[in-house]
């Protein structure tokens, strides 16, 4: 599960590519939430999710409520079509 990162003006640019599923998100939580706290602001890239399901939403949360704790803004960009669609599902508004 590939992350990429990018480091401008304290605001840390995240980019997930691929799923964001039960197999993907331990993989993902231990790559995203060190990155909570270590800058001021973390902008998350969602343009790149292929398939997203109900453990992929609730690592959204848990990264949320570990932003607001660390201090940091966190923003949600670019949703894939799969994020929508599993948002809206639990009609979340994450």
């Amino acid at each position: 599960m590939p992350i990429t990162r990018e480091t401008l003006d304290g605001t840390a640019h995240l980019v997930i590519d691929g799923e964001l599923t039960i197999y993907t998100v331990a993989e993902l939580a231990a790559a995203l939430l060190p990155e909570m706290g270590a800058t001021p602001r973390v902008q998350l890239d969602l343009s790149q999710v292929t398939e997203m399901d109900g453990a992929g939403v609730q690592l959204l949360a848990v990264v949320q409520r570990e932003a607001s704790a660390a201090g940091t803004a966190l923003t949600l960009t670019d949703q894939s079509q799969a994020v929508k669609q599993a948002l809206q599902l639990c009609r979340c508004l994450v």
